[in-house]
């Protein structure tokens, strides 16, 4: 929100279509109310100074959102950011190591409930890609989400290379199958 702020001082709807415009359809998941409450967050925290413009004869007077100085420095600060935001690959590798020592889960299972919900991610974003203009910026965005989701799905194809293989070397040293994390 400080960033879209940082063009000019805007009400809250004008925040709401610029979101919109660059987000796309991942814009539209916020509501009109939760762009107020940021708002009122964000001048609480000293970074946003609301003025009242006067409205129309046909509209109220309406709040005018403006970054201080402080804000104009936050973006600033996180335009220099250099991080990238990245799934937490580590939490899902643990759960699929406590399953397997615990026998609680099959790991196997579990990476296919993951690629399911990856599928299904990806199918929604292709969906959102397709339906934006050629050129536009929510289009560029819902390419990158397509192609990391690709990359989720080529990590738990390998996931479930080795668990396979643990499998089959467990099975055979031990005689006994696992199957859904138990062992007949």
């Amino acid at each position: 929100m400080l960033a879209l702020l940082a063009k000019e001082p805007s009400h809250g709807y004008e925040l709401r279509a610029r979101l919109r415009q660059a987000l796309g359809p991942l814009g539209e998941a916020m509501n009109d109310g939760q762009i107020y409450v940021i708002l009122g967050r964000l001048e609480k925290a000293g970074l946003a100074a609301c003025e009242l413009a006067p409205g129309g004869a046909d509209r109220a007077d309406r709040k005018v959102y403006a970054l201080t100085a402080q804000g104009h420095q936050r973006v600033a600060e996180w335009l220099g950011e250099l991080s990238w935001p990245r799934p937490d690959l580590a939490e899902f590798h643990l759960k699929l190591l406590a399953a397997a020592a615990s026998g609680l889960a099959d790991p196997i299972g579990m990476v296919d409930a993951q690629r399911r919900e990856l599928l299904r991610r990806l199918r929604e974003a292709q969906r959102a890609a397709m339906a934006e203009p050629d050129r536009s910026d929510a289009g560029l965005l819902l390419e990158g989400i397509v192609l990391r989701l690709q990359a989720d799905l080529r990590w738990l194809e390998a996931c479930e290379r080795r668990w396979a293989g643990r499998a089959k070397a467990s099975d055979g040293a031990t005689g006994h199958a696992v199957r859904d994390g138990k062992r007949s």
